[in-house]
């Protein structure tokens, strides 16, 4: 396993970290989520994100559970607010942000997270508000660095350019093979002004690991097989995506690589990610996956990756 710094944090991270979004507290039973977490750390990963509304808190639970027994310096953990945890309970302001990092901390059975993330931007509250929470609880040492997820340029910029509040390292947006509408824009920003990507989602929820063929049912054991974790597919499932990734196929092949690592190195390709997130419900999925850290793809295979794709 390889470590990359997380934008201008002095944590390293992973090029391969764990999620908890749709697995772990819920969809995931409770033995082979225990075993994930376990291997990812045989392997040699040590960034876990998850987020205090997966599973109803229940993700970050599970997690406190499982990572009691270890030296808390031997993770790089991360977790987020925004989305409702309850009628009264979401968004992004000061009471928010003390309220929800506090029940996190509770939940995870720690005194601090490395990295807090503000899981969308929220319209409804003053940026200066959030801002001078999420700074309070930072020199409070409850978190030692901030992040967001999926803000667009012009927000960035806009917390870039408070005076007197902390800085964020890291920007955690939806990118893969076939999702890369944030390289035009955010990625430049973020690389200039020391912020890094963290992705989700770089295996498009499973469909890049080659497990779901045109025109056939899911397998029965896969997430889009699965009420509790496939709700989310529908916009990578359709044949033509999934023909596209078929064609992608030889390509692996000829490197000796799975699907699912040929589509994670090309991710770690972009000197901007500092990590991959990926979701397993199985060990043997993060074995796979950390397989794919150090990989480098030369410029014909990126060629033929995207020849590939546009069919």
């Amino acid at each position: 396993m390889r470590y990359r710094q997380l934008g201008s944090s002095d944590l390293q991270v992973s090029e391969i970290g764990l999620g908890s979004w749709l697995t772990y507290g819920d969809g995931v039973e409770r033995k082979r989520a225990e075993a994930c977490v376990a291997r990812a750390f045989e392997v040699g990963i040590n960034f876990i994100d998850t987020a205090n509304v997966y599973a109803g808190g229940e993700a970050e639970t599970f997690l406190g559970e499982v990572l009691a027994g270890r030296e808390r310096s031997s993770y790089v953990l991360a977790t987020k607010l925004y989305f409702p945890t309850s009628p009264e309970d979401r968004g992004l302001s000061a009471g928010q942000v003390h309220k929800q990092i506090d029940a996190s901390l509770e939940r995870l059975r720690t005194d601090y997270v490395d990295l807090y993330q503000c899981h969308r931007y929220d319209s409804e509250t003053p940026l200066e508000e959030t801002m001078g929470a999420l700074s309070e609880i930072v020199r409070q040492g409850k978190a030692r660095y901030l992040g967001f997820s999926e803000w667009k340029p012009e927000q960035i910029q806009a917390a870039l350019d408070l005076p007197g509040v902390e800085r964020f390292v890291s920007s955690q947006p939806q990118y893969s093979l076939l999702s890369r509408d944030w390289e035009r824009e955010v990625f430049p920003l973020c690389a200039a002004n020391g912020i890094s990507q963290i992705v989700w989602s770089p295996l498009a929820q499973g469909v890049l690991t080659g497990k779901y063929r045109p025109g056939d049912p899911p397998p029965p054991d896969s997430r889009a097989a699965s009420d509790a974790m496939g709700g989310f597919m529908s916009r990578f499932r359709s044949d033509e995506v999934l023909e596209g990734v078929e064609r992608l196929r030889p390509i692996a092949a000829e490197l000796g690589l799975s699907l699912a690592q040929l589509a994670l190195a090309w991710v770690l390709r972009e000197p901007n990610v500092a990590s991959a997130i990926v979701g397993a419900s199985r060990p043997e999925q993060v074995t796979d996956n950390a397989a794919a850290s150090g990989v480098e793809l030369s410029a014909e295979t990126l060629a033929a990756i995207d020849e590939a794709l546009d069919g």
